[in-house]
């Protein structure tokens, strides 16, 4: 009975345990990188976004892939999910889509951790759509890219990848990892193939799946999911973490796969 309740108190403190923006381990895997990357300042009206921008190693011109973070802002973990992207030869351009509401006009790092989440949640999403297009805008005019745009975005960004696919006619697909769906209403709108990443263990967002599969059919749109079981949702960040599942480990790695195929098609 007392090996039973140490295990609770621990099972508790794991879950509402709060997330850390700093992870130290991909800080150290973005620090080796070989790859260009820096900040850059986009504006538009009158918002000034920051943007963490990384080039792949290419002799060509290369697509661009707007990275749409999690609901825990701009981490490090994003910006290392950005070099892989590089990486894997794309442009990758990361808007910080809370620039400019933290503290004395800051951005996701000026606020405290446990204000991120609500921070992020209230943002207004006709200002993340224009942030989201002067991001996509910006890129495609850097000098090194192809003209062609990808989205994916993560968690909370994820649904925001859904929904930019609304409002972006010249996407050439969205990739939605574990995010909800658009309002039904908008999914006529949408030009880009969506191919969805979900988790096994996530109720709450696989759910919604079914009757997107239902809405986007009968709009006449592309829209794949696939769902990697045993996985929790943010595999991810979580499959790349040090002390990762398997089931994790493994849900990261296989689609890590699809997307590259996914791209390069």
């Amino acid at each position: 009975m007392k090996r039973l309740t140490l295990f609770g108190l621990l099972l508790f403190v794991l879950l509402t345990a709060p997330f850390s923006r700093a992870q130290e381990w991909a800080k150290a895997a973005l620090a080796k990188s070989p790859r260009h990357g820096e900040w850059v300042t986009v504006k538009h009206g009158d918002r000034a976004v920051e943007t963490f921008v990384i080039y792949p190693e290419s002799k060509s011109k290369t697509p661009v892939v707007l990275v749409i973070h999690e609901i825990f802002g701009m981490t490090d973990w994003v910006q290392d999910l950005a070099d892989q992207v590089a990486m894997a030869g794309y442009i990758a351009v990361a808007p910080d889509l809370l620039s400019g509401m933290g503290p004395n006009g800051g951005r996701s790092n000026s606020f405290e951790e446990s204000a991120v989440r609500e921070a992020v949640s209230k943002l207004n999403p006709d200002q993340i759509t224009a942030d989201l297009n002067a991001v996509a805008d910006y890129a495609l005019k850097l000098p090194a890219a192809s003209g062609k745009l990808f989205v994916a975005g993560f968690c909370w960004g994820g649904g925001q990848s859904f929904r930019f696919a609304t409002n972006r006619a010249d996407l050439a697909a969205a990739f939605v990892f574990y995010g909800g769906p658009p309002d039904k209403n908008a999914m006529a709108r949408i030009k880009a193939p969506v191919y969805g990443f979900y988790a096994g263990n996530d109720a709450r967002i696989d759910a919604t799946i079914p009757d997107t599969v239902t809405a986007m059919k009968a709009a006449g749109k592309t829209y794949e999911p696939v769902t990697y079981e045993g996985a929790g949702h943010g595999f991810m960040r979580a499959g790349e973490a040090p002390d990762a599942s398997d089931a994790n480990r493994k849900a990261r790695t296989d689609a890590w796969a699809r997307w590259k195929s996914l791209l390069s098609k």
